[in-house]
This record gives structure tokens, C-alpha cells and sequence, in this order.
């Protein structure tokens, strides 16, 4: 069987879990086809194994929007019932939606593009990454006569405006629909009639093997605390730094590592600027794979004050390393993290919370982490294995093909 894996930008740094799960569908025996909408910029691919999945990745833009209305127009005139029901879709989409009739007409361009390399390839079935816009051009595309469709849901845009999303008609034309977590599930029942609930499932995301294979290094003494992630609104790192300015008043020793970079990367120095942190923070800028796993083992713990999550899989990287949590009692998270069993769970936007827990933490004994960590990887190990999880995946596939 040959399956499509259609991401809005890949391979990407925050994505490399979508890698993983491709990695272990063609154990399964299974051909992938990569398919992006747009290319991601070779500075944002830090990663020597994510850029050769980009040499090997269809690039739906890739000729620029003059080709895109070329195969269009190819579609257009070879399959015209298809065409027509494809543009009448897109014209609901684009009724009451967050992107507007324009937009969507571009996801119906890109639909067209998307059948031809379905129709080049052989492939079988698409299976699109996030709710969004990947979920709406494979619809469009099977309403042109193309593969059939699923796609993975991962929260929290599309649980923060399924309406506008029209996630209720892409869960109803797709062969099956899952969420990374029981939570997630919860959430696409809501948008879901109750006769399809069978439809929709569970498939976690996982790490793979060199994280759970890796022997166990104990905690080190250091009082290194390493936060991994975009800068950006939703993953608080501005309360994070003011977290950390509660410690600094104390005259705690400790070092705060931002690993990541994004758009309030100059809110979050700014910040620690003023509140005087700057001293103790360190922020690496994107980074690749191995970088990640050196930073995560040189800390005590890792750090993710997020406002909004689907279930982070720097968490499950974090865990399976040996090292405990510290993050927020949101979405997904709380199946995976148990209160100082595995770290420490606090209120989303709290900063006192954060403060208490980082406090703790930075208390403990390396012993104490390390044992934590120890039932941590085990957890992990149960839930997030990517070898099973893509067995799973790989079975669906091959229900909607029976």
C-alpha cells in the first residue's frame, strides 16, 4: 500500500515526530510519499537526517502559484463532475471559516497539484497532520476523485475553533479520524455525530528508539533547568522568565536554558532583561535532534509552562531520557505526567505555581530525579513507543483499503 503523508511544512524541527511515525510505517512494509504545501526554509532545518527527508519531500508550491493554476486547469478540464463538486466544497469552506473564499480557493489549487502527484505515484490514501488546512486540500483532493483520506489531530487550534475549521465535515469525509491522546479523542467526539464515533481514535505520538534504547545517565548536580520549544505565546516562556526572576530575589543559584527560537524571542530577552535573569539564561536558537538530547541530558529537568497543547512530545523525549517534568495540568498531559511520580504539574499561567516547582526541583536530589526519570522513560516506553503507535497506524490504513 502506498500512502501519502500531506504536512502544511515539512520536515520541520517541532515535526520530527511526524519523521518518526513515517520511519516506522515503512517497517511496516508500507511505501510513504512526503508532501508538503510550502518548503521549509533550509535555516529552519537544522537537522542532517530532517534534510534528507526534504530531498525526498513533493512540494505542492514548489513551481510557485503559476504552477499550481497549471494543474488546476489539467484538473479542471480531465475530470470536470470531480472539479465542480471540488469547487462547491471549497465554497462551503469558505463560508463562515477563519481563511474566506480566497484562501480556500487556494487549498483547491493545491488539491488539483495534489492529485496529480497522488495520480503520478500510485499512492492509495492520503493521511494528512493537523485539522487545518492539510485536513481541508485532502478532502478537496478526494472530492476530485482522489485517494481516500484521514487525518491526525493534535489540538489545540483545531478544538479552539473547530466551527470556522468546518472540522465536523472534514471528520465526516474522511475514512477515519484519531487524536494523539484520550483527551484529544474527547474533543473530536464533540464535532463528531454519535452513529461515526467509531471512526475516531486514538494514536499517540512516539519517540523512537534512540531515546528509549539510549542508556539511563543519572541526573546531574548542576541546577540547570532546560526548556525546549518555540518561543512563542502559547508555550510561556515570558512567565517562565518571570518565574525565574521569584528565584533570582531568593539568590538561588541556577541556569535556565532556551532551546528553541521564534517570535518573541526578543519579548522573552527583553523581559529577562529587565527583571534581571538575563544572567542565568541561555537561549540556543533553533537546534538540531542531537543538540536537543545533549541539552536535555546536561539539565536536572525540563520546563514547559505551555498554555495550550495537544500532548508535547518533548515531553515523551524528556521522559524516555531520564529526566523529569516540569508542566501544566492541560489537554493531554496529565495521561502522560503524574504528579511527583514523573515531575511536577502546575496550574496553566500560574507563576507562583511555576516558581513553587521550579523551586522544588532545584531542591531535590539528583537520586530523587533520577528515579522519577527512571518511571518517566517507563511510562513513555508503555505509551509512546513509535514502533507500536505506527503498527497501529499501518492497521487502520489497511482497513480503509480492505
Amino acid at each position: 500500500m502506498r500512502v501519502a503523508y500531506l504536512v502544511n511544512r515539512y520536515p520541520a524541527v517541532s515535526h520530527t515526530f511526524i519523521r518518526r511515525e513515517i520511519e516506522g510505517l515503512e517497517a511496516e512494509g508500507l511505501e510513504v510519499e512526503r508532501v508538503t504545501v510550502r518548503r521549509v526554509p533550509d535555516t529552519e532545518v537544522p537537522d542532517p537526517v530532517d534534510r534528507a527527508e526534504q530531498r525526498r519531500t513533493h512540494v505542492l508550491l514548489a513551481d510557485g502559484w503559476r504552477g499550481i493554476a497549471a494543474a488546476t486547469e489539467r484538473v479542471a478540464r480531465r475530470h470536470p463532475m470531480g472539479f465542480a463538486k471540488a469547487v462547491e466544497l471549497a465554497r462551503r469552506m469558505g463560508t463562515r471559516s477563519i481563511q474566506g473564499p480566497w484562501k480556500t480557493g487556494a487549498y483547491l489549487a493545491e488539491a488539483c497539484r495534489l492529485f496529480e502527484i497522488c495520480e503520478s505515484r500510485g499512492v492509495d490514501h492520503v493521511h494528512a497532520h493537523f485539522g487545518t488546512n492539510p485536513a481541508a486540500v485532502a478532502a478537496m483532493c478526494r472530492t476530485l476523485g482522489g485517494p481516500t483520506f484521514s487525518f491526525t489531530v493534535h489540538g489545540p487550534e483545531e478544538f479552539d475553533r473547530p466551527e470556522l475549521l468546518h472540522l465536523r465535515e472534514k471528520i465526516a469525509a474522511a475514512s477515519f479520524v484519531v487524536g494523539v491522546s484520550s483527551f484529544g479523542r474527547s474533543q473530536l467526539y464533540r464535532w463528531t455525530d454519535v452513529r461515526e464515533w467509531s471512526k475516531v481514535g486514538v494514536v499517540r505520538c512516539g519517540v523512537d528508539g534512540g531515546f528509549l534504547t539510549r542508556e539511563l545517565t543519572p541526573v546531574p548536580d548542576a541546577p540547570r533547568l532546560v526548556c525546549v520549544g518555540r518561543i512563542c505565546e502559547q508555550k510561556g516562556q515570558l512567565l517562565l522568565v518571570q518565574a525565574a526572576a521569584e528565584l533570582v530575589r531568593e539568590g538561588r543559584a541556577f541556569e535556565l536554558v532556551l532551546v528553541g527560537d521564534g517570535e518573541m524571542r526578543g519579548d522573552v530577552e527583553h523581559a529577562a532583561a529587565s527583571l534581571g535573569v538575563t544572567p542565568h539564561l541561555r537561549i540556543t536558537g533553533w537546534a538540531s535532534g542531537e543538540r536537543v538530547r545533549e541539552e536535555l541530558l546536561g539539565a536536572r529537568a525540563m520546563v514547559l509552562p505551555s498554555f495550550a497543547e495537544g500532548l508535547p512530545v518533548v515531553l515523551m523525549e524528556a521522559l524516555a531520557l531520564g529526566r523529569p517534568v516540569l508542566t501544566t495540568y492541560i489537554a493531554g498531559i496529565p495521561e502522560l505526567v503524574t504528579p511527583r511520580e514523573h515531575g511536577w504539574l502546575f496550574p496553566a499561567g500560574s507563576v507562583t505555581a511555576l516558581a513553587d516547582a521550579m523551586r522544588e526541583c532545584l531542591q531535590a536530589s539528583p537520586a530523587e530525579l533520577s528515579e522519577m526519570g527512571r518511571r518517566g522513560r517507563a511510562r513513555v516506553a508503555e505509551l509512546h513507543d513509535s514502533r507500536k503507535n505506527a503498527a497501529e497506524l499501518a492497521r487502520l490504513f489497511a482497513s480503509v483499503a480492505r
